[in-house]
């Protein structure tokens, strides 16, 4: 067994840091003769626990011609089983006054209960059973494909902005499978294929290809036996081999402009290619853009807000995000809200001239020691969170992370220079590798200087 000692369960995704040497959680991971790896996170707070599994399997696996599969594959795996038929499991977490959800990312795919800590072995027994058993045919799998259709239908088709966001992507990713969309290509979401969903549930969804983190009340002592007894009857299956394709050198800019009768508010938003975790050639350019992230974009009290809401005030709202938490290369990306009667070209003005400032003017050992603390104080508050560090423990490792790794986070955060942070805005502020959108009202359209640098993708939706 290995012992991580005062390991803060860090909030990968959403770019926070861990604080120095702080007396947090504990976490202990072990693996079952099966290759199924167990991570137990210890909080005492309340006799609860959040009980998670997730497959190292998402959106950016699919086979070719088979988008949104992954995430078809997650509707799937609530239709039951011989053991417990469609709606048992469901009903059975509700009854024991639990709460459970599923979601899909390009990466990984992760279904959760939240209960009572004596009703986990419970939890345990069915989420071990639809490992082995689930029983899908094609009659109620092709009803479940319109649902996932009606989905695609409220969040991306009938939602300016979800259309924006979809046509972004497809620019930013000139090969890497991120540019598809995790729901998927409508055309292709119509053709799922129950048969494909079930070879890819057959490969993927095994053991030697699974974590299970349970977050709360409980210590390894007490869970190893519970989980053997249940996923440790299940044989280990094939290791599955992820076949990710690399993104070429990008040389011009992108803009996507989509005019909608529905939008109520100009939106103006641009994305660069960044590296994360998995992908950055150094172990400290990810660290030292979270800590640019939160200086430049991150908060009220960042750049991009003072600069353009507060003292320019042409935008109503401004900041930036990035995430280091995935396989393949992440974004960081740039977003405002234009006042009234700014339009979004001369906003987009504004914003690269708080970038050009960035670059030749630097940030200041204060604006990095500020963020530095802000990061570690948004750790310490989500240490609490029972689910919180289930999910963010189980998305680091199902890209591929170690506890080693996450461990070493709140050095690595603490260690982020100026020059580190200067460093990593001049790799990735490159205009060269970005997608700019514009979410206008329709009948506002896009008006671009003659002999601008950035070609235009069509994006009209009427």
């Amino acid at each position: 067994m290995h012992r991580v000692s005062r390991l803060l369960v860090c909030a990968l995704l959403a770019g926070a840091a861990l604080p120095a040497r702080a007396e947090v959680f504990d976490a202990e991971t072990f693996t079952l003769d099966n290759g199924l790896q167990v991570v137990v996170v210890t909080n005492r707070l309340a006799p609860v626990v959040t009980n998670m599994i997730w497959y190292r399997v998402g959106a950016a696996d699919d086979p070719v011609g088979h988008s949104g599969l992954a995430h078809y594959l997650e509707h799937l795996m609530f239709l039951g089983t011989e053991a417990h038929p469609e709606g048992d499991l469901l009903e059975i977490v509700a009854r024991n006054g639990g709460q459970q959800n599923a979601f899909t990312s390009w990466d990984y795919t992760a279904y959760h209960q939240s209960i009572a800590v004596d009703r986990l072995p419970l939890m345990l027994e069915l989420e071990a059973d639809r490992m082995r058993d689930l029983s899908v045919d094609d009659a109620r799998a092709l009803v479940e494909r319109d649902v996932v259709m009606q989905e695609r239908l409220e969040r991306i088709d009938n939602d300016p902005a979800g259309r924006l966001g979809e046509q972004m992507m497809a620019a930013l990713y000139q090969n890497y499978p991120y540019g598809t969309p995790i729901i998927g290509w409508e055309q292709e979401v119509a053709e799922l294929d129950p048969a494909v969903a079930r070879d890819v549930l057959d490969r993927w969804y095994v053991p030697n290809n699974a974590i299970v983190v349970v977050a709360g009340d409980i210590d390894a002592e007490t869970l190893r036996p519970l989980v053997e007894a249940t996923y440790g009857t299940i044989p280990a299956g094939p290791d599955p081999q992820r076949h990710r394709v690399s993104e070429p050198p990008q040389f011009a800019p992108r803009l996507v402009a989509l005019s909608h009768r529905d939008v109520q508010q100009d939106e103006w938003l641009r994305y660069y290619l960044a590296p994360g975790y998995i992908t950055s050639d150094d172990a400290v350019t990810p660290y030292a853009l979270q800590v640019l992230n939160d200086l430049f974009g991150g908060s009220l009290t960042s750049r991009l807000y003072r600069n353009l809401v507060v003292e320019q005030e042409v935008a109503v709202g401004a900041g930036s995000f990035y995430s280091a938490g995935t396989v393949g290369p992440s974004q960081f990306g740039l977003y405002a809200t234009p006042r009234d009667g700014v339009s979004l070209e001369d906003l987009g003005q504004a914003m690269d001239a708080e970038i050009q400032r960035l670059l030749t003017e630097g940030v200041t050992e204060e604006e990095v020691a500020a963020a530095r603390d802000r990061l570690q104080i948004d750790a310490i508050y989500a240490r609490d969170s029972v689910g919180g560090a289930a999910r963010m423990v189980g998305a680091a490792l199902a890209i591929g992370m170690s506890l080693d790794e996450v461990q070493a986070w709140p050095d690595r955060i603490a260690a982020v220079t100026v020059d580190d942070v200067m460093a990593a805005a001049r790799q990735v502020l490159d205009a060269n590798q970005s997608v700019t959108g514009w979410l206008q009202r329709d009948g506002d359209a896009p008006h671009l200087a003659s002999g601008g640098s950035a070609p235009v993708i069509p994006g009209v939706i009427q």
